[in-house]
């Protein structure tokens, strides 16, 4: 066992809830103690608050009407489908960017008159060569191909000199993103900007994805082209669904918060998902290996789904997804999906490689105690493929609990991703840093949790002095040290199918919807600890007559087979465990399981 599977007993902790409330909430409800505890210290205090929280549904959805530039954006395009104006759609490379453009394309096709058809084009940046961001060669190349319509989608709201350009060229632009704006140069000066993280944007819900943003739009357009309840009625019971089967798929993969609007996009989307008829989206799901018979769950499309969609911008051309989602023809749909699917496999080799290095050098970096001196990280190597930088990155911080900022070179640049952790404002931080002379970056953006960037090679030491001096300073130890957060105390006895389903209410789960902790204490040990491959652990719970099996991976920071040794724990051992509820259904096993999450001796007797 190596000192990098070792972690420190993690303390756990919880929220202190009003035992009257809860009892309420069990009466509005029906449902379980645990579930009604784990309501109220999410700050679901009220009945009606507590079951649009356990129902979401279109209802809850805010009129796009009120983001700010929202009319002007609807009335110019719609000026361009009734003059038959070529519009070009500048879309990104991940998921969010070209699910925003398919997206605004359908919708705008869709609004089209009977017999004249919309001219929708679009463009998707390679990754490599373009990099993120509009640029201004596309730009003029749109213009000289008679197009005066740009749309951008997922980008954009940094674009001061693409927005300068575009008006130099004749050609309106609206901006459709959700990045944070500039704080001193505000936003681009475009036709429209349609945000709604923008100062000025009464927008209620501020964290949308750019799939999201760009929907808003869609179901703007839609609804203005409607001249009949019979269409409308159409539009809200049938299109609206239908295109929130992408708009949850980006929402989960772009990590923004499940909470609000962005919970009630992804929930709505998910239901939608089952038996999907758009080939494209069928055929990926197909080789995913999700079954077609029901809605997928929110891991499956961040953990299989979302990897392969990502995979084509990383490792190739992304506008291989946009047309994956276009198309009609189920042959080429299967064809499409085969090829994100080997994509997928090599950008997991390159990812593997990468981390091999990575973990040598965190190795290397580890104090006598096991822990790391350094607030943040900052790793570079020319070898690392640009496609995997923000996966690298995540991986980091789901190995040591800091911030990583993951960086490679080319051509005397160094292009990198960043991703944070709670608490720590990460386009913030390398802002803070640029702004000390600002000349370290030539380009950046992001937000709270992620960002992107590039700076000449040189320069690179200077942002590890910067932002290890930043962390120091910005991050305390309780950022630093996770603690185990659970909802509710419950008696194992009472974790059974009908609680997990409650459990599954509350989901989907993700950034901002932590899925649910529960804590069953002076719980004992039926049978010896299993280890599995060296490295997970299967242990045999009896609380009463009741046994159940509780999986303990060792996927990042906690080392189960070495903290079973620690405790000393053996068949008989009476323990506290913390969990997230699974359910089970294979020939192995047919109910409830338990994934460990903490476990200590308990000091309960008996």
């Amino acid at each position: 066992m190596t000192t990098s599977q070792i972690a420190p007993v993690r303390e756990w902790a919880t929220s202190t809830v009003d035992e009257a409330v809860v009892r309420q909430v069990m009466s509005w409800t029906g449902c379980p103690h645990g579930i009604a505890q784990l309501l109220v210290s999410r700050g679901f205090l009220d009945e009606p608050a507590v079951k649009a929280f356990l129902s979401p549904s279109l209802t809850d959805l805010i009129d796009p009407m009120q983001m700010h530039g929202m009319e002007k954006a609807v009335a110019r395009i719609r000026q361009a489908v009734q003059c038959s104006e070529p519009i070009l759609i500048y879309g990104d490379y991940d998921v969010d960017g070209t699910t925003a453009t398919v997206l605004l394309k359908t919708a705008i096709e869709l609004s089209a008159p009977k017999g004249t058809p919309a001219i929708v084009r679009y463009h998707v940046p390679h990754r490599i060569r373009e990099g993120y961001g509009m640029r201004s060669s596309v730009l003029a190349e749109a213009a000289a191909q008679g197009i005066r319509l740009v749309i951008s989608v997922d980008t954009g709201i940094r674009a001061f000199a693409a927005a300068i350009e575009a008006r130099a060229l004749g050609l309106d632009l609206i901006v459709t993103d959700h990045h944070l704006p500039d704080d001193a140069q505000g936003v681009p000066e475009a036709l429209a900007v349609v945000n709604p993280a923008q100062t000025m944007c009464g927008y209620p819900f501020k964290s949308l994805c750019g799939a999201a943003v760009a929907f808003k739009l869609s179901h703007a357009i839609l609804r203005d082209g409607c001249t009949n309840e019979a269409e409308l009625r159409r539009l809200e019971e049938t299109l609206v669904p239908s295109f929130l089967k992408l708009v949850a798929i980006a929402t989960i993969a772009d990590a923004v918060p499940l909470e609000g609007e962005n919970r009630v996009l992804a929930a709505v989307g998910l239901r939608e998902l089952r038996n999907p008829v758009q080939p494209g989206l069928r055929a990926l799901m197909e080789v995913a290996q999700i079954p077609l018979d029901r809605s997928p769950s929110a891991f499956e499309v961040a953990f299989r789904i979302a990897p392969r969609i990502n995979a084509a911008g990383r490792m190739d051309v992304a506008s291989d997804v946009v047309e994956l989602f276009l198309t009609r023809d189920p042959a080429r749909a299967r064809e499409l999906a085969t090829r994100l699917n080997h994509l997928n496999e090599e950008r997991k080799n390159t990812e593997a490689k990468a981390l091999e290095t990575i973990q040598k050098r965190l190795e290397e970096m580890r104090s006598d105690d096991g822990g790391f001196p350094a607030a943040c990280f900052v790793m570079d190597d020319p070898e690392w493929h640009r496609g995997v930088l923000g996966i690298l990155a995540s991986r980091i911080v789901d190995r040591t609990g800091r911030p990583a900022l993951v960086l490679t070179h080319e051509d005397g640049e160094a292009h990198g991703s960043g991703r944070s952790v709670p608490g720590y404002h990460l386009l913030d931080a390398i802002t803070a840093v640029h702004d000390e002379d600002g000349s370290l970056f030539t380009r950046f953006g992001g937000h709270a949790h992620a960002v992107g960037f590039s700076l000449p090679s040189e320069r690179v030491p200077l942002l590890r002095e910067r932002l290890e001096r930043h962390s120091a300073a910005a991050l305390d130890r309780d950022m630093l040290v996770a603690s185990v957060e659970y909802d509710a105390e419950v008696k194992l006895s009472e974790v059974d199918m009908k609680f997990h389903q409650w459990v599954e209410r509350c989901g989907p789960f993700g950034m901002g919807n932590r899925e649910p902790v529960f804590v069953s204490r002076g719980v004992r040990l039926a049978a010896e600890i299993r280890v599995l491959k060296d490295r997970h652990v299967r242990l045999e719970l009896l609380n009463g007559e009741t046994r159940f099996n509780a999986l303990g991976w060792s996927r990042n920071s906690t080392a189960w087979p070495e903290l079973c040794r620690q405790f000393d724990l053996r068949s008989g051992s009476i323990v506290d465990v913390a969990y997230r509820v699974r359910a089970r259904n294979d020939a192995w096993h047919v109910g409830v399981e338990l994934e460990l999450v903490g476990l200590h001796p308990s000091a309960i007797e008996f």
